[in-house]
């Protein structure tokens, strides 16, 4: 039988356990759900690979799901925000 990867990308937070949950109840027969411990080196290699910026991240097939790409903290959106830059007055 086929069957299609899914790795969830995980910190053990609540809202990752939240986003774990709801992949494992989404999931068919044919998915295999592997939770990836972004606290083990292992891990964290395996986001760098797939570009994962922020969890809870989703990849399915070894590719990053698209509501889960381009997140992150990203310099330019912070400083705009204001991110070391003092405060005058």
């Amino acid at each position: 039988m086929n069957t299609r990867k899914i790795e969830v990308f995980s910190a053990g937070c609540p809202l990752c356990e939240e986003t774990v949950a709801r992949v494992k109840g989404l999931a068919c027969p044919s998915c295999e759900v592997e939770i990836v411990d972004m606290k083990d080196i292992r891990g964290a290699t395996r986001a760098r690979e797939l570009n994962v910026r922020s969890v809870p991240a989703v990849a399915i097939n070894g590719k990053l799901a698209g509501c889960c790409t381009g997140r992150g903290p990203d310099e330019t959106t912070l400083r705009n925000a204001g991110l070391g830059q003092p405060i005058s007055g």
